[in-house]
C-alpha cells in the first residue's frame, strides 16, 4: 500500500517507516504537524492507500492531527484513515467514527506493538472497513452518559480550570508555555464544546460556572 504518515515524534515516525516498509508498504510522504499532512496530502497526484496519522501535534499539540484527517476526509469522502493515538480524543473521535464511508479506524499506539494486527488494521482500512481499538470502544461507551465536560479535551479542561481560578488568557499562556493565540483556540473550542452561542457576550462566565458546577457535582 501507499501511505502518508504524520506524526511529530522523530523516533516514533521514524520507527513507523520502517516497520511499513519492512511490512511491504511505500511511505509516499510524512509530516510532522497538521498542516504539513494537509499539504502533503495536496501534494499527491495520486491519493494514497491510506493516511495514518497521530492525534496530538502540532501546532496547537492537540487534537489537530485528527482535525487534518477530517478535513481530508470533508474533500474526499471516500479517503482511508487510520488514527494512531496515546489517548482517546472524544470529541473527534466520535466524528470520525461515525463518517457514513466508513474507510477509518482509531487505534492506541501500544496497538503497534502488535505487527500483525497493525498490518490487518491497516488492510482492514484501506479496504473500506472500520477498527476500533477495545479501549477506544470502552471509553466512548463509558462517556454515552456524559458529563458537561467530556466534550472538552484534557488541554481545554486544563484551560478553563485555569479560567475558573481567575487567570486570564496572558497567564493562561504562561502557566502552559502555550502561545497567545493557541489559548484563544481553545478557548473557542471550550464555548463550542459546551454549546455556549457566539453571540452570547457572558460566555466565559457561563463555561466557568459550568466548570464549577461539575466540580461540585463529583
Amino acid at each position: 500500500m501507499r501511505i502518508l504518515l504524520a506524526d511529530d515524534a522523530t523516533l516514533l515516525r521514524e520507527a513507523l517507516c520502517a516497520l511499513l516498509e519492512r511490512l511491504g508498504h511505500e511511505i509516499v510522504a510524512t509530516a510532522v504537524d497538521a498542516p504539513g499532512l494537509l499539504r502533503a496530502y495536496a501534494a499527491q497526484s495520486v491519493p494514497p492507500d491510506i493516511v495514518v496519522t497521530d492525534v496530538r501535534m502540532p501546532p496547537d499539540g492537540t487534537d489537530d492531527g485528527l482535525r487534518a484527517a477530517l478535513s481530508i476526509r470533508r474533500h474526499r469522502p471516500m479517503q482511508p484513515v487510520l488514527v494512531l493515538s496515546q489517548y482517546v480524543a472524544e470529541r473527534y473521535a466520535r466524528d470520525l467514527l461515525l463518517l457514513p464511508e466508513a474507510a477509518v479506524g482509531y487505534l492506541l499506539k501500544e496497538r503497534v506493538n502488535r505487527v500483525s494486527d497493525f498490518d490487518r488494521a491497516l488492510a482492514a482500512v484501506a479496504s473500506g472497513g472500520t477498527v476500533i481499538d477495545p479501549e477506544v470502544t470502552r471509553h466512548l461507551l463509558r462517556s454515552d452518559a456524559a458529563g458537561p465536560l467530556d466534550a472538552l479535551t484534557p488541554r481545554e479542561r486544563e484551560v478553563l480550570a485555569l479560567m475558573a481560578d481567575g487567570a486570564s488568557n496572558a497567564e493562561i499562556a504562561s502557566t502552559l508555555f502555550l502561545s497567545d493565540a493557541a489559548i484563544r483556540k481553545h478557548i473557542g473550542n471550550i464555548f463550542a464544546g459546551l454549546g455556549l452561542c457566539p453571540a452570547d457576550e457572558n460566555r466565559r462566565v457561563r463555561a466557568i460556572l459550568v466548570f464549577l458546577q461539575a466540580q461540585h457535582a463529583r
